[in-house]
């Protein structure tokens, strides 16, 4: 939909299902206010639509604040239950982490507060003062319901920010907030049913759908962030020196067999082809290799069942951690090529020997 601040913002299909509930839940208020005829659902999706353009504001918070911090931001996307910011890094500190999270609320919250003020300069029986009502409002739930102390909201990543620092354990923060999410997803589902009996009030069918929605987008939320800290824990573990499998070179003409003889003689993992001045040019695939007959392999060339080696194919030996990820996503093949300083071949990365890094395995 554009490139705030060069940042990508997407919009889902999904979008335009809440856009529609807002509008024919919205529409009576604003018809019972203004007489609008059939005009009323006009304002009522321009409602919707503005609402969406806080949450977009809110997210922008986060992605302005950091990529201040210097970490990555792929993009925004707004969907059914708001919005999310992509950030491929996470805070090295949890003073970034605490005012990456905090930006959102806190503009939200500043918004409210000049929509409030603005509030009393409008004629409130007209469409512009209607909506200047309901984009306060908005702006106030929106700010409030994100402070709330669970992950995935932002006040859960407050907390996890706060645990981290004094713990000084990123992974115990996200535990604690992760949990904190769980508890407030079931306050979520049950807490207005059982409000709403406890008055002697039949709770409606959509109060308790809509709980269940939310409830369940906060639950799985919770969820994802302690399986994300599990794989993050693993990231100091990625070293192209030492997940690089011992590598072989060859001409392309070589025959497959007699590459893979090489390849097991010398205790090595891979066969990298090069061309006749010396130059890596691919790198055998094991699946191709492994798909050929044994009885064909000493009459097809190695080069047959090899990929090219292509420029984001090559990473350097000394790359790790999240360098080391950043390399691997910006050029997503089965193998790489790993060099040294002086740029001769160290060996070959496989991308399924990255992924059970992550498994555990």
């Amino acid at each position: 939909m554009g490139r705030p601040f060069g940042i990508p913002v997407y919009v889902t299909p999904s979008w335009l299902v809440i856009a529609a509930i807002i509008t024919v839940l919205y529409q009576p208020v604003v018809d019972r206010t203004l007489n609008l005829g059939a005009a009323s659902y006009l304002v009522a999706f321009a409602f919707a639509v503005l609402l969406y353009v806080s949450v977009l504001v809110h997210e922008l918070a986060h992605s302005v604040v950091a990529r201040w911090y210097g970490l990555p931001v792929d993009r925004i996307t707004l969907y059914m239950l708001g919005g999310v910011s992509e950030i491929r890094r996470e805070a090295p500190t949890p003073g970034r982490e605490f005012w990456i999270a905090f930006s959102g609320p806190l503009l939200s919250l500043v918004l409210a507060g000049l929509g409030f003020a603005a509030y009393f300069l409008v004629d409130p029986l007209t469409v512009a003062g209607v909506l200047v009502w309901q984009l306060w409002v908005a702006n106030l739930l929106v700010g409030v319901f994100n402070l709330l102390p669970g992950l995935p909201l932002d006040g859960g990543r407050l907390v996890r920010a706060a645990v981290w620092k004094i713990t000084r354990r990123p992974r115990a923060g996200t535990v604690v907030a992760a949990w904190g999410g769980r508890v407030l997803a079931a306050a979520v589902v049950l807490g207005p049913p059982l409000y709403a009996l406890a008055q002697g009030f039949t709770p409606s069918v959509f109060a308790v759908l809509w709980g269940v929605l939310l409830g369940s987008f906060i639950w799985m939320g919770a969820g994802a962030a302690l399986r994300a800290a599990k794989i993050r824990e693993r990231i100091p573990r990625l070293r192209a020196r030492t997940l690089a499998r011992r590598a072989v070179t060859v001409a392309a003409d070589t025959p497959l067999a007699e590459a893979l003889r090489r390849m097991a003689d010398a205790d090595a993992g891979a066969v990298v082809i090069a061309d006749a001045g010396g130059t890596p040019v691919s790198i055998v695939n094991a699946a191709a290799a492994g798909a050929v007959p044994e009885h064909r392999r000493p009459w097809v060339p190695s080069s047959s069942a090899a990929r090219a080696i292509t420029a984001g194919a090559v990473v350097a030996a000394d790359l790790e951690g999240e360098d080391l990820l950043d390399a691997l996503r910006a050029a997503p093949v089965p193998e790489y090529l790993v060099v040294d300083g002086e740029g001769a071949v160290f060996g070959v990365l496989r991308a399924a020997d990255v992924n059970a890094v992550f498994a555990g395995t």
